[in-house]
């Protein structure tokens, strides 16, 4: 039977609770990585049951997090270590040690070009970080004392449009840090706001290939080409607006007392941001034009960004100088202060101060699941899904069981399946997958940060009250999704 079936084909649904238990069952223990099953069933073996209930109370701990306080990437680093063990060991034992080694390198391979990927980008956005890009805006919302429900469409409308570019985890992360300084402690906004951010930050990273993890995995796995993922935009779009369209008919008409805050670019920030794009532009043309991985772009632009902070550092001496001279002149005290604490640019320490639990994590939980596809698990998901369920339909349910499960093993899983669908479909996928995770706080990267941000004022229960109208975006998204982008679930390849 073919993995893939048609869309126009009615679901078949074995015992609806049962098959819907087996999927979510099957997406805990989802591969990852595009190695091929192995030469030994493992899936009935001790061994596999052991590797899967690892992986399983791994990820338990990973979603308790938030209780625990224990980062992210500690248990399935240390799952995905004990799998490839016994992956090992029985290899060894079967005098078959290379199918192994292979597999481990080729699943490694496809983590490191994603990871260089997101460390070039996390090293760009750090970079603004520093030179007080964020900042700068952050400062200019405050100034301008928006009523709350001004400020929240404000914060929900710019995590949309910035999160194509910088990442729907950092959007959040500086948007939540303009309503917790501006709401006075008001909990109830607070929540209300950061569930837009959330759900905003997501949409929006779903129809850009830089938006988000999962979009970034699909476009370098060239199931979609650059343009394609801009026929996303309008259902994205719908994705924000239906909750946030309820949820502001709740927030009253108050606002907020006003904040002075100024804030000075640092030299060379407006540079960095042209840099930026232009490095997203050299990683697009290596792809499309030179059919060469989007990273090799990344890591060129990460050498464009090192040549300006040379250049920074070399002509920082003769910098400050005109600059103390113009504020003597001018009298201007706060800034000719300000002078005396101005440091070196360094690139090496924006690196460092990348989002290296998020990467970590990445690591562990790609090698976690392309481990338990390598035994054999990633036949048995794709026989119960995509021969038992319509795709359009199991493209839906992944989105729902992303939510609980992270996108990114729910994405990973699907590419290491590769079921023949259409464009219409793959893009449906990169939709839900995306979106999904919006109805709960522990769905998405940028729900999990924004607890830990606002803790005490933004949380699980507070979110999972709004998850109707979260649920109801969903649902309309894809009705637009269907609708608007109908021709494309004809076209395959």
């Amino acid at each position: 039977m073919p993995l893939g079936c048609s869309t126009s084909a009615r679901p078949r649904f074995l015992r609806g609770p049962a098959l819907l238990l087996l999927v979510v069952a099957g997406f805990l223990v989802s591969p990852l990585a595009h190695a091929a099953t192995g030469p030994l069933a493992l899936t009935n073996s001790l061994v596999g049951f052991i590797a899967v209930m690892l992986f399983v109370l791994a990820y338990a701990l990973v979603m308790a997090e938030e209780k625990l306080h224990m980062r992210k990437s500690k248990p399935v680093l240390v799952a995905a270590g004990l799998i490839w063990f016994m992956i090992g060991w029985v290899y060894v034992q079967a005098g078959m040690p290379d199918e192994a080694e292979h597999a481990f390198r080729e699943t490694l391979l496809e983590f490191t070009e994603l990871m260089l990927f997101l460390l070039v980008a996390m090293t760009y956005i750090n970079a603004m970080e520093e030179r007080r890009v964020f900042d700068a805006l952050r400062a200019w919302m405050v100034r301008k004392g928006f009523s709350y429900r001004q400020l929240f469409w404000l914060t929900g409308g710019l995590a949309f449009v910035i999160s194509p570019v910088a990442d729907n985890l950092t959007t959040a992360m500086l948007m939540c840090a303009v309503v917790i300084k501006v709401a006075e402690g008001d909990k109830r906004f607070i929540n209300l706001a950061c569930i837009n951010i959330v759900v905003a930050a997501n949409a929006g990273g779903a129809f850009s290939p830089f938006g988000d993890i999962t979009t970034l995995m699909v476009w370098q796995a060239g199931m979609l080409q650059f343009y394609e993922f801009f026929a996303l935009l309008v259902p994205s779009l719908v994705n924000f607006l239906v909750p946030a369209a309820i949820m502001t008919l709740f927030i009253g008409h108050r606002t907020p007392h006003g904040v002075e805050d100024e804030v000075d670019l640092k030299r060379g920030a407006r540079r960095i941001i042209l840099l930026f794009l232009l490095t997203i532009a050299t990683a697009v043309a290596c792809h499309s034009l030179l059919h060469l991985p989007p990273v090799l772009g990344m890591m060129t632009g990460l050498g464009y960004l090192q040549f300006f902070g040379y250049y920074l550092r070399r002509t920082l001496p003769r910098s400050l100088e005109r600059k103390r001279e113009h504020y003597t002149r001018t009298g201007d005290e706060r800034r000719l202060a300000q002078l005396g604490s101005v440091v070196p640019f360094d690139v090496f320490n924006r690196v460092a101060r990348a989002e290296w639990d998020t990467l970590l994590f990445f690591y562990g939980v790609v090698m976690c699941v392309g481990g338990l596809g390598f035994m054999g698990y990633l036949g048995l998901v794709s026989e119960v899904l995509y021969s038992g369920w319509d795709t359009t339909w199991a493209n839906i349910a992944l989105g729902v069981v992303s939510a609980v499960v992270d996108n990114i093993p729910v994405m990973f899983a699907v590419l290491t399946m590769q079921p023949e669908m259409s464009h219409g479909d793959w893009l449906l996928i990169t939709l839900t997958a995306g979106v999904g995770g919006s109805m709960l706080s522990i769905g998405s990267a940028a729900g999990v940060a924004l607890m830990g941000q606002a803790r005490g004022f933004y949380t699980f229960a507070g979110h999972l009250r709004w998850a109707p109208a979260v649920a109801l975006g969903y649902v309309a998204s894809i009705l637009v999704h269907l609708w608007l982008n109908a021709g494309s679930f004809h076209v395959y390849g």
